[in-house]
């Protein structure tokens, strides 16, 4: 029981810190014109790792602008984990959590079962271990 209670707590913690620390890559990002294409376009997407992914195939320009952002994205985690004593891993997840919800409609993200879909009105569908 206190175990559950104590991996709940570090959760809660590693999200709410999770979502701090992501909000300044997609901000930095979503001046990119041409990261803005690419998402609202559906050529790429939120992941539940914490990562952007492909949801067709990539130009070489869109190649190259995710996985800078995605770079970005894994040195801002493992500064995070450091801080608050979790993995990297752990701390990407719960980003990706975080990353899916702040999803618009008409924007792309995918599932658990690694389906992508395409955000409605509804809240999207994310893993059962989100926080």
């Amino acid at each position: 029981m206190f175990e559950f209670i104590r991996k709940n707590k570090a959760v809660a913690v590693v999200g709410a810190l999770a979502l701090t620390a992501i909000v300044a890559t997609p901000v930095m990002a979503q001046r990119d014109p041409a990261y803005e294409a690419a998402r609202s376009s559906g050529a790429i997407g939120e992941k539940p790792d914490g990562y952007l992914g492909y949801v067709r195939s990539p130009s070489a320009s869109v190649k190259a602008l995710v996985e800078d952002l995605n770079i970005k994205r894994k040195a801002a985690y493992t500064r995070k984990a450091q801080e608050t004593n979790s993995t990297v891993e752990q701390f990407a997840f719960t980003s990706g959590c975080n990353l899916i919800m702040r999803t618009v409609a008409g924007e792309k993200y995918q599932a658990p079962d690694g389906s992508w879909q395409t955000r409605t009105s509804a809240d999207p569908i994310r893993d059962s271990r989100c926080p």
